[in-house]
């Protein structure tokens, strides 16, 4: 289903805030259950009692077999986290949101929520889950109204209980129904996402019910009352197609590799070694993974040479992405940890990329001055300004290091946007999935009358544009 197969109904609604949008979590938005992350984690740290742990198993089992609600589980929960500060939990669900739960939310439902945004709706959480689970997506996504199962907290420390009801089944449909009555929404009008046996009552709940991969009794409901049905692709498990040709481009990965190294050994020349990796090695490597790229601006990688290329970094594979689109005469900045990383530390070494260690500040000075250099003898430079890999699609805050490079280098800066690698190879991932990746390279953006004073400025406008290209993609 396309982007725009997906969003029309909503892009058709009403605009504002009267329109509600409550979206479930677990199986909703996320492919899977964030709740198995934590316990996973409480058990590496042994922080789950013996008995603690068979409780929780047979309230699973009760949930699983009998069709009972959560009620006891999430109450076993709140129990085994007595006495622990607060924001050692807040800690918890942001180190566990970026290392795991991001990668498996579903793209197509951040594509809904954010078309709800896009049209002024009143987009709400609405979970059984605690908001040490579900706040980080909240916060990731912007979506500023969470409705969820929530411990109870004494002088910043867990007291072991519940504070108000569970969100579940009948409790979720209830707290739909408050706040819409808080808040001036209009039910009738408002759509509802879930996944869940429990979620009917629900969905009931709001005019216009979506199931999203919904469990064997909600697609019956969903069938005898004529609510549309959509279930979206896995983001778990092992496929073995993927598999196949991920282990296709490994081995076309390193015999690119070796095949550079001996055209730089024979011409005498680093450069031509890495410019037939970055071009006919990406070529390779793509191919075998069944990766293609849909580039629009592609006149923009050309026409200002050498230039410092800027990227949003979402997944392993941007990396492969950057070197075909420039192909020749270009190396990149990257923190120290990268140079340990297998898959392209003969890569770095062939094109000379600049390792910065952010705890050292005499050597990244010293690596940035290499850069300049580089520059000067025409030289183009890609760069990740977020400064890391982020655990989603949400573009991150700018650092400013590229900026002032372009300046004092008095090279333009070239956006290169990418909107969905992450599907392909989100992070934490070990396979890329065949699919075609979108990227929009704009126009370069003269850094001529840049002062130093107002890099800043001109920081925030490009990141800018890069917002507004992943809000309202171009044609082509």
């Amino acid at each position: 289903m396309s982007e725009r197969e997906l969003t029309a109904e909503v892009e058709a609604a009403p605009s504002g805030p009267k329109v509600g949008a409550f979206f479930d979590f677990d199986g909703t938005l996320i492919s899977g259950y964030s709740a198995r992350a934590f316990i996973e984690d409480r058990l590496r740290r042994r922080q789950v009692q013996p008995l603690d742990l068979l409780r929780g198993v047979r309230a699973a089992l009760d949930m699983a077999v009998r069709g009972g609600d959560v009620t006891e589980l999430m109450r076993l929960t709140a129990r085994s986290s007595r006495g622990e500060p607060e924001e050692e939990l807040v800690a918890v669900g942001e180190r566990l949101w970026k290392g795991r739960i991001a990668g498996m939310a579903y793209p197509e439902a951040r594509t809904l929520v954010r078309a709800h945004q896009r049209r002024g709706h009143t987009v709400v959480l609405a979970s059984s889950a605690t908001p040490y689970q579900v706040g980080p997506f909240a916060a990731d996504l912007g979506i500023g109204h969470v409705l969820c199962t929530r411990f109870e907290v004494a002088d910043g420390r867990m007291t072991g209980e519940i504070d108000g009801p569970v969100l579940w089944g009948e409790g979720k449909a209830e707290a739909v129904r408050s706040f819409a009555a808080a808040h001036g929404v209009d039910l009738a009008e408002s759509f509802g996402y879930a996944n869940g046996d429990e979620d009917i009552a629900f969905l009931e709940a709001v005019g216009k019910p979506r199931p999203l991969n919904p469990g064997p009794r909600l697609a019956q409901a969903a069938a005898a009352r004529g609510w549309p049905v959509r279930r979206f692709r896995r983001r778990d498990g092992i496929d073995l197609l993927s598999l196949a040709r991920t282990g296709a481009a490994v081995a076309g990965l390193t015999a690119s590799a070796g095949a550079a190294v001996a055209v730089g050994l024979l011409n005498r020349s680093r450069r031509d070694a890495a410019n037939l990796a970055a071009s006919a090695g990406t070529d390779l490597t793509l191919a075998l993974a069944g990766v293609k790229l849909h580039v629009v601006g592609e006149e923009h990688l050309w026409s200002h040479r050498p230039a410092i290329f800027v990227f949003n970094h979402q997944s392993s594979l941007d990396v492969l992405i950057i070197g075909n689109l420039l192909r020749r005469d270009v190396t990149g900045v990257a923190k120290a940890e990268a140079a340990a990383d297998p898959r392209f530390a003969v890569f770095g070494a062939l094109a000379g990329v600049a390792y910065i260690d952010r705890s050292d500040t005499a050597q990244a000075v010293s690596a940035l001055d290499q850069v300049l250099a580089r520059l000067a003898e025409g030289i183009s430079i890609a760069i990740a300004p977020e400064g890391t890999r982020s655990a989603t699609d949400t573009l991150g805050p700018f650092k400013k290091g590229a900026f002032h490079m372009a300046r004092q280098a008095g090279v333009p800066v070239v956006p290169i946007v990418i909107r969905n690698a992450g599907e392909l190879m989100w992070r934490g991932s070990v396979l890329v999935r065949p699919g075609t990746i979108d990227v929009a390279v704009l126009p370069p953006v003269d850094t001529g009358g840049w002062r130093r004073d107002d890099v800043d400025d001109h920081v925030e406008e490009v990141r800018r544009r890069f917002l507004a290209t992943l809000d309202d993609w171009p044609a082509g």
